[in-house]
């Protein structure tokens, strides 16, 4: 007779079998703090423009080398519930400027560590939120006042360039020039309105045209998301021939059918026919007898943006488009770029609204790098769009943030103090980070620092290219975007405090059944 062994009173009883369940200082909150203070640590390695490159292999096996903090997390299957807590603010980081996600993190982190401290002399958790909350508004109040560059006129390149440097600089170190340049003239020349610069605006896909033709000028575009191909009838039927003269009816009647159906959309002004599936024998020679230009795009997605870019719809069916339906650009044409055919729909109109960055290079994890460098680079023109100010970078700003708030640390009255004061030793974490990836003695350089910050220069940042010495930021042409640090301490004091205040984690028992059998000569005996 099995015996009946009975749970464990209190909380635990009320759960199911399996479910977990951890309380109070030790069993939550540093739990949490310890796991969340690991996952910041990894990712400190890669920040600034010396950070280190962290190799991810995903769940579907497919490599990323990169130092961008977004991408790692991404890839990244996070399951601690606090550290998801931290990605989940660098995700709104992400979505609201574009760039500063490992910011977020090394910033929260720094907090949980520096608040660690303190809740083993005693104080509560609650008291420590609250005052990094009161040092969050100080930082608020104090950052307008660090401004040291504003960008009034975002068609200016020269201006664009100088506040792109800095973005670029700390993916791709060594090619910001090149690559602000590159990113500067895209962004300006989409602008409404008249544009300064003649870049070559439009489309560029890696691919080579269906049929003979190569080169339109003032093209009418057609796109279509089915097969230009002769038209599967909706059911099934038979059809019974008795004789070689109806065998010979039919196909030619099948042939004269496409035949109209591709004259029909020649003749509605259709030049370019695109389309999202295969081209048949016997509609390309057609397309080619009416000297129109067949270009295939497997992608929907690569569709969608087209029919955006020239301004035509997508149609479902090898129907004549009407005007309304029909795309305009005003070149269509086969190019060579090193030994790779591209077909480029381009713009020359003042008011083309899409312009493309083509990257080449060795591998394609390199452009991959590249990419991500851009996509910060067009984000952080986003920002310069929204508000054109800027602070001084190379940890200038922080180390100004941390001198300040030490000072304002000390008119405080209540127990908040020391959780400002910790504030800006979190703060100062960011020079030291910097100082550390370039293989700087950070103790010296901070303690330069210092001295600088409270001798009143507020724009002297980590001189990372001789050996532990600072620099003025703005000089040498370090800023950083305004919205992007506002935006980045928001998110992380609201992250860090949201950790401090869980007393309790209770995880319920994982849905679903017994593990899946591993691949064979797999060493997991998990």
């Amino acid at each position: 007779m099995a015996l009946h062994v009975p749970k464990a009173p209190g909380f635990s009883s009320m759960l199911k079998d399996g479910a977990r369940h951890y309380s109070g200082l030790e069993e939550a909150v540093f739990r949490n703090i310890t796991a969340c203070k690991e996952f910041a640590h990894s990712v400190r390695s890669a920040y600034g423009p010396n950070g280190m490159n962290k190799m991810v292999i995903n769940h579907l096996e497919k490599h990323f080398v990169t130092s961008d903090a977004a991408t790692i997390m991404r890839e990244l299957d996070i399951e601690h519930p606090a550290a998801k807590l931290m990605i989940l603010a660098s995700e709104m980081q992400d979505a609201e400027v574009g760039d500063g996600t490992n910011f977020v993190i090394i910033l929260a982190g720094a907090l949980l560590e520096a608040a660690e401290e303190l809740l083993r002399l005693g104080v509560t958790p609650g008291e420590v939120a609250d005052g990094y909350e009161q040092g969050l508004e100080k930082c608020l109040e104090i950052i307008p006042k660090l401004v040291c560059y504003e960008i009034k006129d975002y068609r200016s390149l020269t201006e664009v360039k100088k506040g792109l440097k800095t973005s670029l600089q700390s993916k791709q170190y060594g090619n910001e020039d090149f690559l602000a340049e590159l990113v500067g003239k895209a962004c300006v020349s989409i602008l409404p309105e008249k544009t300064t610069f003649n870049v070559d605006n439009g489309m560029v896909f890696k691919r080579d045209v269906e049929g003979d033709v190569s080169n339109i000028e003032n093209a009418k575009i057609a796109i279509y998301s089915c097969a230009v191909d002769v038209m599967q009838t909706e059911t099934k039927g038979t059809v019974l021939i008795k004789s070689a003269d109806e065998l010979m009816k039919f196909s030619r009647g099948e042939e004269n059918l496409l035949e109209l159906q591709i004259k029909a959309i020649a003749d509605s002004g259709a030049k370019v026919v695109v389309a999202g599936a295969k081209f048949g024998d016997m509609a390309l020679h057609y397309i080619n007898k009416y000297k129109m230009m067949a270009v295939r795009l497997n992608s929907k997605f690569d569709l969608r943006r087209l029919s955006k870019t020239v301004g035509a719809t997508v149609l479902p069916r090898l129907t004549p488009p009407t005007t309304e339906e029909m795309g305009y650009c005003d070149q269509v044409c086969v190019e060579e770029l090193g030994d790779t055919t591209i077909v480029v729909f381009r713009s020359k109109g003042k008011e083309s609204r899409i312009s493309t960055v083509v990257i080449r290079g060795a591998t394609d994890n390199y452009m991959d790098d590249i990419e991500r460098a851009i996509d910060d680079g067009v984000n952080t023109f986003k920002g310069i769009s929204r508000d054109g100010r800027f602070l001084p970078g190379a940890g200038a700003t922080e180390m100004e943030l941390a001198h300040q708030l030490t000072q304002y640390a000390d008119t405080l009255p209540g127990l908040e103090q020391y959780a400002v004061r910790n504030f800006a030793v979190a703060l100062e974490s960011f020079p030291k980070a910097l100082a550390d990836n370039s293989g700087l003695k950070s103790n010296a350089v901070v303690s330069k620092l210092l001295e600088a910050h409270q001798a009143g220069n507020k724009n002297v940042g980590v001189d990372i290219e001789s050996e532990n010495t600072v620099c003025d930021a703005v000089e040498k042409g370090i800023l950083d975007l305004y919205v992007s640090k506002y935006w980045g301490l928001k998110y992380a004091v609201s992250a860090a405090a949201t950790i401090l205040r869980v007393d309790q984690i209770i995880m319920a028992k994982r849905a679903g059944g017994p593990k899946p059998r591993a691949a064979a000569g797999s060493d997991d005996e998990s």
